[in-house]
């Protein structure tokens, strides 16, 4: 893959008033905190086996990651990957354990003149969820365009998900609790459309933020416990947190060690579990140019650095903070909160552009297969702060 080879994105006018359509569907709750705003007047357009090619990338390299992983998950495994010492009890319970279900997460992928490549996986607690299954979406119908094709299949397929958690775990009242950080909005509405579709898959699903969860792993109160309304308290067997693993491993390992308690009691089973860590971890990137060199999907990985350019990222780092470009020798860095980890090194991959010299970067969700594709655009290092751009598939 030369480094200056790029490909062509091909942008279409697709004005209309997102946020009016979005309310118009009864899901207000999905632009409160704004996520609307930052969807320009503007669509990608992609031919159909694009769309097509992007969303096989994502169920190969998922089947990929699974293949490569050592049935027995040693340690040498999960130091590679840099997972937690207190978390490798749980990962390894979750692993081997087929009634915990990894309900969804994202691929950040860059479409080259060779095909779609893996930047990486966000599998534990992925975002954008609102934008790709409902508020590009909602934009075709603002735009005037409600026959237009587009594959944002995302809501669909995690009801499915969430209705074959709710199957596999028969022996557990299905009564979800949803959870996030309480001072995230942009969580709270990523969470929001977990609990609509845990409700349409057949849960009594309950959402609040983490902090208002009560956990007890003794006596008859043992579990873990919501306030549902004024005066009434609920106890949930099934919980999904939008709070990273690795997070609750570090910051809050009293947590860590109750939930894996009532994990092996089988009190509680968690979405996303425990072993999305594996994927989560830059560390896998590695593991997977070992697994399968050269493979057309993937760009080389290394724990060292690279000849050449190539980008330095953090194992566990999130929203483009902490990553450097290095160039022969020019470094150009993302300040940002995770210099501290341990870093991979990867192979620089020109991303697409625009006429403008946007770059654009390709989000493809996965929910038992690549489901749904949305689009994030910057003159730069992609972050949290970049615009979202809706597609239209074409031809």
């Amino acid at each position: 893959m030369l480094e200056n080879s790029k490909t062509s994105i091909r942008i279409k006018p697709h004005s209309g008033d997102v946020e009016k359509a979005v309310r118009g569907l009864g899901w207000e709750w999905c632009v409160e905190d704004g996520c609307a705003n930052y969807v320009p007047d503007e669509a990608v357009v992609i031919r159909e086996e694009e769309a097509e090619e992007l969303l096989d990338a994502a169920s190969a390299l998922y089947d990929m990651m699974v293949r490569s992983v050592p049935d027995e998950l040693p340690d040498a495994f999960l130091k590679v990957l840099g997972i937690p010492e207190n978390l490798w009890q749980l990962v390894r319970l979750s692993w081997n354990d087929d009634r915990q279900w990894h309900l969804y997460g994202r691929f950040d992928l860059v479409q080259t003149p060779d095909g779609p490549k893996l930047l990486e996986f966000n599998a534990d607690t992925a975002t954008s969820i609102p934008e790709t299954a409902v508020v590009q979406w909602a934009s075709l119908a603002a735009a005037g365009k409600d026959d237009a094709l587009q594959y944002s299949g995302l809501y669909e397929a995690l009801v499915e998900q969430l209705r074959r958690w709710r199957e596999r775990n028969e022996d557990l009242p299905p009564a979800l609790l949803v959870t996030y950080l309480g001072a995230s909005a942009e969580d709270q509405a990523n969470c929001a459309v977990i609990t609509q579709a845990a409700i349409e898959a057949g849960f009594e699903a309950h959402l609040c933020p983490i902090e208002e969860m009560n956990i007890s792993t003794e006596g008859e109160e043992k579990g873990l416990w919501a306030q549902v309304d004024s005066e009434q308290w609920r106890q949930f067997p099934f919980l999904f947190k939008l709070l990273p693993w690795e997070q609750i491993a570090w910051e809050e390992p009293e947590l860590l060690a109750s939930l894996t308690q009532l994990s092996r009691s089988r009190t509680v089973t968690i979405a996303n579990p425990a072993y999305t860590l594996l994927f989560q971890s830059k560390g896998m990137l590695t593991w997977l140019w070992k697994a399968y060199p050269y493979h057309p999907l993937l760009l080389e990985t290394d724990l060292e650095p690279l000849t050449g350019k190539y980008i330095k990222k953090p194992y566990f780092g999130r929203e483009g903070q902490s990553v450097e470009v290095v160039d022969r020798g020019r470094v150009t860095k993302v300040q940002g909160e995770y210099d501290q980890q341990p870093q991979v090194y990867q192979r620089w991959c020109d991303l697409p552009e625009d006429a403008k010299g946007n770059q654009y970067q390709a989000g493809v969700f996965w929910a038992g297969e690549g489901c749904a594709i949305g689009f994030r655009r910057e003159k730069g290092i992609i972050t949290n702060l970049s615009q979202f751009v809706p597609h239209l598939v074409e031809g």
